[in-house]
């Protein structure tokens, strides 16, 4: 009975109705039986219980795995090829990993996911990386976010969609930005008049301006090159694409690409130019309605006194400029700084502003470099006269010996538009016919890193601009 009493009121009710009739060595059979149930019991529980922590164990050794991360640092002394360091940040967006900006940390770096093929390709692209653990990278954050530091971490959130208005036929080393996207392997798609007008750049969210001539001048280039079978060719094309798409002159037609594109940037888009597109598509802009081209250039005269109809409410960067009327002078405005310069090759630097990251986050983005001060190079359009900016545009990088803007930012409706000053940063004075640059040679370019990093800008999750 008190091996009965042991057992609860059912497991009696039940043993009693299976075992009634037992006689006491049947009995004691039955609790060497219980006996081993219940040794099997608990044995079995121990193995679950075993089986769970297991488990458990496994998956926070996977979490361990999986929670290291790669640093691709942008300093000077420790990466190999900058450039490239930002392809792999856009190549893993587009894979769809998180990626991070750590400004000003290190020159700007990205730290991204732990994975094998982000590994692989880093060491096949020549990109150097670190690996860090989730403590490091914890560590790493934590001080990034001290407000002390001068430092913010941007998340990335997609690989943004590039589109270049080139015309078509030009090679990559026609364009630095062409030429350092390939470079780079960011993917993108060339745009021309007929693509703008038809509305495909709600496709796209970057958009780079080719050194266009939105005026319908030809680039200036009358004076030097009216006579070259190049010069003719892109002349006689120009019209006849003018002609296809409505329109009576190549002036009307870049009026109306502009006007598309500058819709693009209100409507939330991202415009980045370099050299005579950023100067000449503001004029474009401020002449519309108005005759500004010499019968050379549109077959009648210009306007008599234009000057005094420029609209500058209508422009994105300049006010008050003055338009050059000389058509065989390679000059379109007194906005270029390049025949006003006085700077020797060897003083020709521009510094970059320097921006408090955590508050103004959209201009230490577009900054970041491993050094502070650019080498100089020159451009049809080179520089901008700092009188002519508008109070609105912000000025990121600037010669002070010459008192010149190289480097401008600013917010047109929910977009944002950047001018870069000059032609191609690792070629001082690039002339027409010359040879492309080798951007093999010039991995770690500060120059073309501004380009990149306005590539990369779009991919932000943006803070408001504080100041």
């Amino acid at each position: 009975m008190k091996l009965l009493e042991a057992i609860s009121i059912p497991m009696m009710t039940t043993a009693m109705f299976h075992f009634k009739n037992l006689n006491p060595i049947n009995l004691g059979f039955f609790y060497v039986f219980l006996h081993s149930k219940t040794v099997i019991f608990e044995l079995i529980i121990s193995l679950k219980m075993f089986k769970k922590s297991l488990y458990i164990f496994l998956i926070l050794i996977s979490f361990s795995a999986k929670a290291n991360f790669i640093l691709l640092p942008m300093d000077e002394s420790t990466q190999k090829n900058h450039l490239k360091a930002y392809g792999i940040t856009y190549w893993a967006l587009d894979k769809q990993y998180k990626a991070s900006w750590l400004l000003n940390y290190r020159g700007g770096s990205f730290l991204l996911p732990d994975a094998p093929e982000i590994r692989k390709e880093c060491q096949i692209r020549g990109v150097s990386f670190e690996v860090l653990s989730d403590a490091e990278m914890q560590s790493l954050l934590a001080d990034i976010s001290s407000p002390s530091q001068n430092m913010e971490t941007v998340v990335l959130e997609k690989a943004p969609k590039i589109a270049v208005y080139s015309p078509p036929g030009k090679q990559p080393w026609d364009d630095a930005v062409t030429m350092v996207l390939t470079y780079a392997e960011i993917p993108f798609k060339v745009v021309y008049d007929e693509e703008v007008l038809s509305d495909q750049l709600l496709l796209y969210d970057w958009l780079h301006l080719h050194h266009e001539d939105f005026t319908g001048q030809y680039g200036k280039f009358y004076g030097a090159y009216r006579n070259a079978p190049w010069y003719i060719e892109q002349k006689k094309d120009a019209e006849a694409l003018a002609a296809k798409l409505g329109f009576a002159k190549v002036s009307q037609d870049k009026l109306a690409v502009a006007k598309k594109i500058r819709d693009f940037v209100i409507g939330g888009g991202f415009m980045f130019a370099m050299c005579s597109a950023t100067d000449s598509f503001d004029i474009a802009l401020s002449a519309e309605g108005v005759d500004i081209c010499e019968p050379m250039f549109d077959g009648d005269d210009s306007e008599s006194n234009y000057q005094s109809k420029i609209d500058y409410s209508k422009t994105f960067a300049f006010k008050n400029f003055i338009l050059d009327r000389k058509p065989d002078h390679y000059e379109f405005s007194d906005i270029d700084m390049t025949e006003k310069r006085r700077i020797p090759f060897e003083k020709d630097y521009f510094t970059l502003m320097e921006f408090s990251a955590k508050w103004d986050v959209i201009p230490s983005m577009l900054c970041q470099n491993h050094t502070q001060l650019v080498k100089g190079f020159m451009g049809q359009t080179t520089a901008f006269d700092n009188e002519l900016i508008k109070s609105s545009v912000l000025v990121l990088g600037k010669n002070e010996l010459n008192d010149e803007a190289r480097y401008i930012h600013g917010q047109k409706g929910k977009g944002f538009f950047t001018f870069y000053g000059g032609h191609d940063p690792e070629d001082y004075q690039h002339r027409v016919g010359d040879e492309p640059t080798v951007l093999d040679l010039h991995p770690n370019s500060p120059g073309f890193r501004l380009i990149l990093n306005n590539v990369l800008f779009p991919a932000a999750r943006k803070k408001p601009q504080k100041t």
